[in-house]
């Protein structure tokens, strides 16, 4: 991958975890501002209390791929971004333009969602995976 590619994709790493960042700070203005409404009944309570689950899981959902987001732009920095880390052969173009934090080529993410389901678990959402 040549220079022009690399600052491509570290741009876009950059933007998506600035946005992320951006929505972090609405969920917890919004949170907070929640807090200090009172509320009428029971139903509007629990109303609140599951949008307030909600809102806080894909919060944590979010956090986990800031950590991926920042990973892959120290291996831009390091110069291992876009190879497959399990097989050491290019992750492609496409793949990391759908998927900027991917670790895994096609194939070695095929194998290992193969081995999840002959293990009798579902593959793992993209969000929460270890491995992308």
């Amino acid at each position: 991958m040549g220079p022009r590619q690399l600052a491509y994709f570290k741009q876009k790493l950059l933007d998506w975890r600035s946005a992320l960042l951006a929505e972090a700070k609405a969920t917890l203005a919004e949170l907070k501002n929640d807090s200090h409404h009172e509320v009428g009944d029971e139903v509007d309570r629990a109303n609140r209390e599951a949008d307030q689950t909600l809102e806080l899981r894909t919060r944590d959902r979010y956090r986990k791929l800031e950590r991926k987001i920042d990973a892959a732009i120290a291996r831009i920095d390091d110069g291992s971004y876009g190879w497959c880390e399990e097989t050491g052969e290019p992750i492609g173009l496409a793949r990391l333009e759908a998927r900027p934090v991917a670790t895994l080529c096609v194939d070695a993410q095929e194998r290992l969602e193969m081995r999840e389901r002959q293990n009798g678990r579902a593959p793992a959402s993209s969000l929460s995976k270890d491995r992308s």
